[in-house]
């Protein structure tokens, strides 16, 4: 018989194919994209065989509820995301949704209610691979998101507003303080300290506080085999030297901090003409969002001093500030003993990667689970994740679930 938690891999590597994906040869489900609509109908088929009532938020996120002895009792929300950067892993984000859906079929078929309902929820937005600006959706339930925010485009020139949800009640999505007893998120670790350590899971501490920019840099276009070095205001090769400039402040630094620039646009794009402007991501991250900050400025002054020396127009956009989120010092030493409780050693770990949860802990005391992966790779399609770690998680969650119930009615 498949184990639950080899069950949770093996649906995160049916999702990783077309029509789950919008991309041929590779895995990319961006929000609201027809991938994301297929992915949705199968995750809420295996919701419903799980014994959950599904439905749709106003966010366009999919909701599995399964009830407890009182339906009027704060609810457990489990999750993780669903959409995924391009050219993806499987596992990133649907691992921990599948996951709350095993942790709930075994509940469903031991025939057991817990006192709170259990809802397992699958994030839309938290890659902000389509649009530029992540966890949109997670914001919109834990009700920090400003209308302002929704006046937002894709690449293709597609506004959130004609991608199929309705931005005047998207803001409804926001769940009443109060209403969520804790949120849970297992999620692969992203990085190599699991592994290192020869464990499969670790008790999430905490996910370092972050700043994302859209960064422009302006010039002149012109014709490649006719403006001579001297007069040419390349975009592009400001660009290039403010890269290395953000590479080498972040390692002069010499801590937890990473600055990365992951995405870069050269207009007008051809190979006969001198780029007239040229925009880029700049992230920032750290555990001391003090740290953060200041590299942050050092690096904007750098880039400021560049275009001024090259004769470029400068403009850097913020795309949102994420500020560092503890996890809840109960539920870590709740997720502490349920690690326990499967004969492994407790381990604490903090997260540099962002999360849905760092964004629900506006709304309600949050915990992690990461699960080791292979390499500890990441956004990459040689993400892997082995079923045996992936059942541990799940053992995990359930002992975690019981002893949350336990806690509950002690309360």
């Amino acid at each position: 018989m498949v184990s639950g938690g080899a069950r949770a891999v093996a649906r995160c590597d049916a999702l990783g194919v077309p029509p789950y994906s919008d991309m041929a040869g590779g895995l990319y489900r961006g929000y609201l994209t027809p991938a994301y609509a297929a992915a949705q109908a199968a995750l809420g088929g295996w919701m419903e065989e799980a014994g959950m009532a599904v439905y749709l938020d106003p966010a366009a996120n999919l909701v599995g509820r399964y009830e407890g002895t009182d339906p009027s009792a704060s609810a457990l929300l489990i999750g993780s995301h669903l959409d995924s950067v391009r050219n993806a892993g499987r596992y990133d984000g649907p691992l921990g949704i599948m996951l709350g859906v095993e942790s709930v079929d075994a509940l469903h078929r031991a025939g057991k209610r817990m006192p709170f309902p259990i809802e397992v929820i699958a994030f839309g937005d938290e890659e902000g691979s389509r649009f530029p600006a992540a966890m949109l959706t997670s914001r919109a339930v834990a009700g920090t998101l400003e209308a302002a925010a929704l006046d937002l485009t894709d690449g293709d020139g597609v506004a959130l507003a004609d991608a199929g949800v309705d931005v005047g009640t998207y803001l409804s999505a926001a769940r009443t303080p109060g209403s969520t007893l804790a949120y849970l998120e297992a999620h692969i670790e992203q990085g190599p300290v699991l592994e290192a350590q020869g464990l499969a899971l670790g008790t999430v501490t905490g996910i370092a506080a972050q700043l994302r920019y859209q960064v422009t840099l302006m010039g002149t276009a012109g014709h490649a085999g006719t403006t001579s070095m001297p007069l040419r205001r390349d975009a592009l090769a400001g660009a290039a030297e403010a890269m290395l400039a953000v590479e080498a402040l972040a390692r002069e630094d010499s801590s937890d901090l990473v600055a990365t620039v992951g995405r870069i646009d050269a207009l007008p794009g051809a190979a006969n003409v001198i780029p007239g402007e040229v925009r880029f991501t700049l992230d920032i991250r750290s555990g001391d969002q003090s740290r953060r900050d200041r590299t942050a400025e050092n690096i904007l002054d750098a880039i400021t001093s560049i275009a001024d020396r090259r004769g470029l127009d400068f403009a850097a956009t913020l795309v949102h500030d994420l500020p560092a989120s503890p996890c809840d010092p109960q539920l870590m030493d709740l997720m502490d003993a349920a690690i326990a409780g499967t004969g492994q050693p407790a381990f604490r770990l903090v997260s540099g990667a962002g999360h849905d949860a760092m964004v629900m802990a506006a709304l309600c005391p949050t915990a992690m689970l990461f699960i080791r992966c292979k390499d500890g790779i990441s956004h990459n399609p040689a993400e892997h994740v082995d079923p045996a770690d992936a059942q541990a998680a799940l053992q995990v969650m359930l002992g975690f679930i019981g002893k949350l119930g336990e806690t509950f009615v002690a309360a």
